[in-house]
């Protein structure tokens, strides 16, 4: 069983594009078998009649922006029952909230953000000598997304 590691982040940081705290705990944790589940504990304060999501902060998705360039394959690692992913993913593909049916990806975005990631993914599993195509299965499926079979024997 995975071990899960909370990373907390502060307003100041997400303000100073910082990311020594994400990148002491993920770095620590590069060679362990298996990977933590990552979470994020966020700290942003808002006006009480601020109605918007962290996801929706421009500040607050700027800082996943640079966090995703360093680690494209941190999705792998994300605690996904928590609903990490899909925080995650909210951060960097545009999206809007329904109340009745809750997160709407646009979904050309969504489509070519999957993509990206399972090319990432894939290239990094290969860098450690590692499959994980159900994994890449099960992130696709978790974003509404089917990958083949096939599909594998293209990578």
């Amino acid at each position: 069983m995975s071990k899960s590691l909370a990373i907390a982040l502060n307003a100041e940081q997400i303000h100073r594009l910082d990311l020594s705290a994400a990148t002491m705990a993920i770095e620590s944790q590069l060679d362990a078998t298996p990977p933590p589940e990552l979470r994020f504990a966020i700290t942003y304060p808002r006006e009480a009649s601020d109605p918007r999501e962290l996801s929706e902060i421009p500040e607050v998705r700027l800082w996943f922006v640079r966090l995703d360039a360093r680690y494209p394959w941190l999705p792998f690692w994300l605690d996904w029952s928590s609903g990490e992913l899909a925080r995650y993913t909210a951060m960097l593909v545009p999206h809007q909230f329904n109340r009745s049916e809750g997160i709407q990806y646009n979904p050309e975005s969504l489509e070519i953000f999957v993509m990206h990631k399972v090319f990432a993914i894939a290239d990094w599993l290969q860098t450690k000598n590692q499959s994980g195509q159900a994994k890449l299965k099960g992130f696709a499926k978790m974003l509404g997304y089917e990958l083949a079979d096939e599909f594998f024997t293209l990578l």
